[in-house]
């Protein structure tokens, strides 16, 4: 969290301007409430919740009029599909709230701010040959995990000329595992 953000001053002065913000870090602890240490409550919330705010803020007097933030949060926002997402599904809930209320302080500037919900997507955090991803492909419409590049045409879509009017949304690239 702490890095956060810096890495945004750091990109911006490295490229000379800053226009487009994409939060797109997360880690899942998994496992029953009873189990969870309160260090990992703490490390979910710091890399979830805590690092995405530092960034969104660090961001705010950066980005022009009309930038954009785009953050990435995840299917189990709209269903939690059992027991020992809880922990994991808290820190990307709030992303909503923190989203929501970006694009109202922000919108007088021009600047939106949306939220992506990934379903199973095959990553090396989830990957598609793993353990969980027989159950999880089980839930999804389509019955398939997505690909990185189908959550990121909607994440270049938010963030390009086209996405200028959409603000405060959220939108799932979840292969209908909310549906």
């Amino acid at each position: 969290p702490g890095d956060a953000a810096g890495a945004v001053a750091w990109a911006a002065d490295a490229l000379g301007r800053l226009d487009v913000l994409v939060n797109n870090a997360g880690v899942g602890v998994l496992g029953p409430l009873e189990s969870l240490a309160l260090a990992d409550v703490d490390r979910v919330l710091a890399v979830n919740v805590r690092a995405v705010f530092l960034a969104c803020q660090a961001a705010a007097v950066r980005l022009p009029d009309g930038g954009r933030i785009v953050t990435i949060g995840s299917c189990m926002t709209q269903r939690v599909p059992g027991p020992g997402g809880t922990l994991y599904a808290m820190s990307k809930t709030a992303l909503t709230g923190l989203t929501k209320g970006l694009a109202r302080e922000l919108g007088g500037r021009g600047i939106t701010a949306n939220l992506v919900h990934p379903g199973p997507v095959d990553t090396d955090m989830n990957p598609a040959d793993g353990p969980l991803a027989e159950g999880q492909t089980a839930l999804t419409a389509l019955g398939r995990f997505g690909t990185p590049d189908e959550v990121a045409s909607t994440v270049a879509f938010l963030a390009g000329p086209e996405g200028r009017y959409v603000t405060g949304a959220e939108f799932s690239v979840d292969g209908g595992h909310a549906a």
